[in-house]
């Protein structure tokens, strides 16, 4: 029988495509009208980053800014956004009843800008070399489930996103490895379209140096505003760059979910990546579904807002 806390998961279906692809999507959040005045809003309330859990003025790097990451931390909008039964239904049904929002980020493509180049995530140890999750030893998964919500229209020529069908089983990149940044290192041209990774080069990490992605093999995501994609961060995934052919910058943004089980930045009290340091101080995990059966995370119950966050039951 469906009930309230169910109504949107997953059909066998659908989750059998999902474990085949790594994907499933595009589901409809919102409809366009109505995130186009929302995003608007939210914009604004943005920029004031007083109750933001990261203050660091080191947090402000030359690729990506990691200070504006967790910002459902602070902002009512975004903390009912992580929680939306449309999307932790969906993700309960792949991860089980116990599900924890680890993270939060912006994807912003600005007219001109370029494309993002083909990655995997596992533990996200990519950029610092220190993994930030960790699954349980002897555990058949890995990686996170990546959210990505269009909140303005996503298409090829704005910079949508790419994945490479069935990847998410074998990963092609060692993230043991310490990629160097460099905050110049843009515009990189790679078989012949420019891609680049906030500076870095992805390819550091390669198991195989001479080994390429198959993009004969590669689907365009496009999205109109208000819907979103689940994913594994371990699927082969890039972006298109943005070729300028409208004003309108592309702006995704991203929950990242798993299972209770998971550690969460374990064993470190800063995260530091791409050229900035943000101490985990006022940081905390938001349970979305379920249980937290485990306790070994740091979790949040309410933003700093005091807007209590709603968890989910499966």
């Amino acid at each position: 029988m469906t009930t309230e806390a169910t109504r949107f998961g997953l059909s066998d279906e659908e989750q059998k495509n999902f474990h085949a692809r790594g994907y499933a999507g595009p589901f409809t959040l919102y409809e366009p009208d109505e995130i186009k005045q929302r995003w608007g809003q939210e914009r604004l309330r943005l920029l004031d980053r007083s109750a933001a859990v990261y203050q660091d003025e080191a947090a402000v790097s030359g690729g990506t800014n990691i200070a504006n990451y967790d910002r459902h931390l602070d902002q009512e909008f975004l903390a009912d956004h992580i929680t939306r039964p449309e999307i932790t239904d969906r993700v309960a049904s792949i991860l089980g009843p116990d599900v924890l929002c680890w993270r939060s980020e912006f994807f912003p493509k600005y007219p001109g800008a370029e494309g993002t180049d083909w990655h995997q995530a596992d533990t996200f140890a990519n950029a610092s070399g220190s993994p930030q999750i960790l699954w349980p030893g002897g555990s058949d998964f890995g990686g996170t489930l990546t959210v990505w919500c269009a909140f303005t229209d996503a298409t090829i020529d704005m910079g949508c996103l790419q994945f490479i069908p069935g990847t998410h089983r074998t990963m092609f990149y060692d993230e043991t490895k310490r990629m160097h940044y460099d905050p110049d290192l843009a515009d990189v041209e790679k078989g012949g379209v420019r891609r680049g990774f906030f500076g870095y080069d992805y390819r550091e990490l390669q198991i195989d140096p001479d080994w390429t992605p198959d993009e004969s093999q590669a689907v365009s995501m496009e999205m109109r505003a208000g819907q979103f994609i689940v994913f594994w961060s371990t699927l082969m995934h890039a972006s298109h760059p943005h070729l300028g052919t409208t004003r309108d910058m592309r702006m995704g943004f991203v929950g990242r979910y798993v299972p209770t089980s998971v550690r969460v930045y374990p064993d470190t009290d800063a995260i530091e990546e791409y050229g900035g340091r943000v101490g985990l101080e006022r940081y905390g995990a938001v349970l979305v579904s379920g249980e937290d059966r485990e306790g070994h995370n740091r979790i949040a119950t309410h933003t700093t807002r005091n807007h209590p966050f709603r968890r989910r039951d499966v």
